[in-house]
């Protein structure tokens, strides 16, 4: 078990760096804003995670790969939803806080829920 947080871990700061890079190619290079950017960063992200997870942390489940993804993108959204409602809450209520200091708490409030819904929904473990 502790293997595996570890390794959850690992493959969340990866998730954070893909999220991060997005966000920040996508503010610098794109006019989207701040809210609107972080919704395609996010979905980039849920994607590299899945392959990680999937090979690192818990090995491909018993069921297809698209049963499987679609398991995980349905964990991820509605972890993601949460990530991003605290990324904006954050926003609102502190306008000078830089978008990647609130994409970084957002991302640790939801590593909770993403592990127990990744483990037990998803890979079955």
């Amino acid at each position: 078990m502790v293997g595996r947080l570890v390794r959850f871990a690992f493959t969340g700061g990866i998730g954070f760096v893909a999220d991060a890079a997005a966000l920040w190619l996508l503010l610098a290079t794109t006019p989207l804003g701040a809210l609107s950017a972080r919704v395609l960063s996010i979905g980039f992200a849920l994607c590299v995670t899945w392959q990680i997870n999937r090979h690192l942390t818990f090995s491909p489940s018993s069921r297809s790969i698209a049963q499987e993804g679609a398991r995980y993108g349905g964990v991820g959204i509605a972890t993601g939803i949460v990530n991003y409602l605290v990324y904006c809450a954050l926003l609102l209520a502190m306008p000078a806080l830089p978008p990647l200091a609130a994409l970084a708490f957002a991302s640790i409030v939801a590593m909770a829920l993403s592990f127990l819904g990744y483990s037990r929904l998803v890979f079955d473990r």
